[in-house]
């Protein structure tokens, strides 16, 4: 039975006392330890170890390279997930929706909290913002299965209540986020912009609450779910098999149950009189001064073990007779921990570049910057793929994504984002192909990529595709996971880990009814 509407939801249930955070599980503590644990950790790299000394060079590359600390504790979660329970989910699509949703309330700890929203012509909140104790969860999983497929779909009607749930907190978690799983098109809001309530964007000192969006079979409204996401810094999956929409939400939960880093922001300092010319930065928001003398890039939250590469185009001067070295730029970051809540300062070492008066013959280009160029050069062909395909240029779509493959084929350090760029050519090539899977499966990759940040294409048919299977799963025993090698390799290990464990339920659960069937065989019908 649904909850009465409100103006605003002020009933959540208060959080637990401030503590030290949320103990992971001992897996974690050993992998902290491995790890040094502790800071979050920046280093860079030079495009070349060398520039002549009497020449300048413009638009020379620096790597900057954030990695986010492993944890031994955890901040709690605020969670609002929003359901589309359109007519087309009745059936066999509702109740994998349900199992998925007793998993995720299964992950949570007493401290998170959870919100259920159902919405399809309309919206209503199911539950109100509960803290996951033994009770909560009890509450959480019968009001799930209570959930009814009817109506259309109204995507702004859910993220409305979802917003009226967070605005109205009297309490509030550390980590909060918003999970949005739709299957169908969106006829009542033809305004893709104008989807999210402004409480959830950015604005007025205070940073946007992320929506990690996933479209639920071949008819969801991927560029509106895409829009979302990218609107507020959350991610954007495909879930073409609904078989494994549970594994597409655990990946997600294993980040949002592992976040250490929030608000942020790495700066560069160049050393006079070395210029930013500019900062490859996907999605994230870069900025550089007037003047060339500094640039900035806001990365905001970090979970466990994530990590963010960026490039710097700097131009080196011509270095004077007796200058060996060039010190070119001073990185630093600023981040609050998730867990205690207090603001950090980290400082890398300062790049510096030698400067012979001739370049050896023999000289090397960095291998870690040359990477980091192929992945931003292929991720920008995916936009220009989408682009043309929006246009109805199909084939042009697919010879962008083949040109940059063929340009990288031959290198073993890109053999994943290949495999990447090949089945994702196949996707675009035709209408057909890119009406019913090429524009989530493009979307998906560009989302992953330009954020750094595992997204999720779950596709049937894509056995054949060689990505890495979470969990220690065989090739072919379930749908590939498009880009697993390659924007799948953002994926943490607790990500991993949380894949790995939906698995292990979704197979013991396959099992069972064979195993029932065995027994009432084997007593004559009696059991």
């Amino acid at each position: 039975m649904y909850l009465p509407d409100r103006a605003v939801y002020d009933d959540d249930e208060p959080v637990e006392p401030p503590a030290q955070g949320a103990p992971l599980d001992d897996w974690d503590l050993v992998h902290d330890a491995a790890n040094g644990g502790g800071k979050l950790v920046l280093d860079a790299h030079c495009e070349h170890p060398a520039v002549a000394r009497g020449k300048p060079h413009e638009n020379f590359v620096v790597l900057v390279h954030a990695k986010a600390p492993a944890a031994q504790t955890r901040a709690p979660l605020d969670l609002v997930t929003v359901l589309d329970v359109i007519g087309s989910m009745a059936g066999h699509k509702i109740a994998l929706l349900k199992k998925a949703m007793e998993f995720i309330v299964d992950q949570l700890g007493p401290a998170d909290r959870l919100s259920v929203v159902a919405f399809s012509t309309a919206a209503h909140r199911v539950i109100p913002l509960t803290r996951m104790s033994d009770a909560g969860k009890v509450k959480a999983k019968d009001a799930v299965q209570l959930l009814e497929a009817e109506g259309g779909t109204n995507i702004l009607k859910g993220l409305t209540e979802a917003a009226k749930v967070l605005d109205g907190r009297r309490h509030k978690n550390a980590v909060v986020s918003v999970i949005l799983l739709s299957d169908g098109q969106d006829t009542y809001n033809l305004d893709l912009g104008g989807l999210v309530p402004s409480s959830l964007l950015s604005g007025a000192g205070h940073r946007s609450t992320p929506i990690h969006t996933f479209g639920f079979g071949v008819d969801h409204d991927s560029s509106a779910m895409h829009t979302i996401a990218e609107e507020t810094g959350g991610t954007f999956s495909f879930i073409e098999d609904e078989k494994v929409v549970q594994d597409s939400f655990a990946q997600c939960i294993g980040g949002l149950l592992s976040v250490v880093v929030q608000e942020a922001l790495i700066s560069v300092k160049c050393v006079n009189p070395v210029r930013v010319r500019a900062v490859k930065s996907g999605r994230y928001d870069a900025s550089i001064d007037a003047y060339g003398r500094s640039a900035s890039v806001d990365v905001g939250e970090l979970y466990a073990d994530e990590e963010r590469r960026f490039l710097l185009l700097v131009d080196v001067p011509r270095a004077g007779d007796a200058d060996d070295v060039t010190r070119l730029v001073k990185v630093t970051c600023t981040y609050r921990d998730t867990a205690t809540g207090q603001v950090l300062d980290v400082a890398g070492e300062d790049i510096a570049v030698q400067r012979p008066v001739e370049l050896a013959k023999d000289q090397q280009p960095s291998m870690d910057v040359a990477r980091e160029k192929f992945r931003v050069e292929a991720t920008e062909d995916i936009a220009a793929a989408r682009a043309a395909a929006e246009r109805g240029e199909y084939a042009e779509a697919a010879r962008i994504l083949e040109r940059r493959r063929e340009a990288l084929a031959d290198d073993a350090r890109c053999k994943a984002l290949v495999e990447e760029l090949r089945e994702l050519s196949t996707r675009v090539a035709s209408r057909r192909e890119y009406e019913q899977s090429g524009c989530a499966c493009i979307l998906t990759g560009y989302s992953s990529h330009a954020q750094q940040r595992a997204a999720s294409a779950f596709v049937a048919g894509a056995e054949g595709y060689g990505c890495r299977q979470p969990g220690g799963a065989a090739p072919g025993a379930a749908p590939s996971i498009l880009g697993f090698g390659a924007a799948g390799a953002y994926a943490t290990p607790a990500m991993q880990r949380m894949v790995g464990a939906s698995r292990q339920i979704r197979e013991q659960q396959q099992q069972q009814p064979a195993t029932s069937k065995r027994k009432s065989g084997s007593n004559g019908g009696a059991y």
